[in-house]
Formats: C-alpha cells, structure tokens, sequence
C-alpha cells in the first residue's frame, strides 16, 4: 500500500464509519476507491471528499445535494461556483434548522405546561382523599 492510499479499514478508523457506509457511498458516486481485485484502495481526494460528505450530513444536506456540490469542484474557477453554491444550500439549511428549533422550542414549552396543569390535577385530586380520611 502506498502512503498516498488508505484501505478500507484504515479509512473507516480514521473516519468512524463502516465499510457498510464507505461502499454506499461508492455506489451513490460520492466516492471513488481504486479498485485492486476486492480491495478499495482511497487517495488523498477520497478523504477529502468523505469529510466533506460527513460534514455535510452532519449538516443536514441531502446526499444528492452533495454530491451536486463535489462535483462543481472542477468548474476551473477556483471553486467560486461550488463554494457560491455550497454558501447558499447552507444558508437555506441553517433557516431550516432554526425554524425547526424555534417550533421545538414551542413544543417543549407546550409540555411543559401541560405537566404544570398534569401535576395540578393529580394533586387536586389526591387532596379530598386525604381531607375525607
């Protein structure tokens, strides 16, 4: 193996996913191992791809959405249009993501309201059984 590439194992190591996610990820185009007879063999691009990959689920953009982004790298213009593009997918997310949390939010004050008066009931309720007693 040369230092260029990674194995399989190695890349999931490095990376904390499974050669499950790896092979997916091959099969959806995102990345592209050399291919030595069973063995994958991932360069310096593959990695670098992948922690794109990763950071952009851990985002919450689609899989087709990045893979779009990664290949705009090759436009020739100083990755201008991937890095324009990849600015404006993430500005979208992050007004999602924000409005996800506002309602969130919402719900867990909703909740706790409800067990406010929950907890108020169960105590109106208990109180004549020991007033009658």
């Amino acid at each position: 193996m040369s230092s260029d590439t990674m194995t399989i194992r190695e890349m999931c190591d490095a990376f904390d996913v499974t050669p499950r996610t790896l092979r997916f990820y091959e099969s959806k185009e995102l990345l592209f191992p050399i291919r030595d007879g069973q063995k994958r063999l991932f360069t310096k691009r593959d990695r670098a791809r992948l922690k794109l990959i990763l950071r952009g689920k851990r985002f919450g953009f689609s899989l087709e959405e990045i893979r779009q982004l990664l290949d705009l790298y090759h436009m020739g213009d100083q990755q201008l249009t991937q890095l324009s593009r990849t600015y404006e997918i993430a500005q979208n997310r992050l007004a999602d993501m924000e409005a996800q949390r506002d309602e969130l939010t919402q719900a867990i004050d909703d909740l706790k309201e409800q067990l406010k008066w929950g907890e108020k009931m169960i105590h109106s309720l208990n109180t004549p059984k020991r007033a009658a007693e």
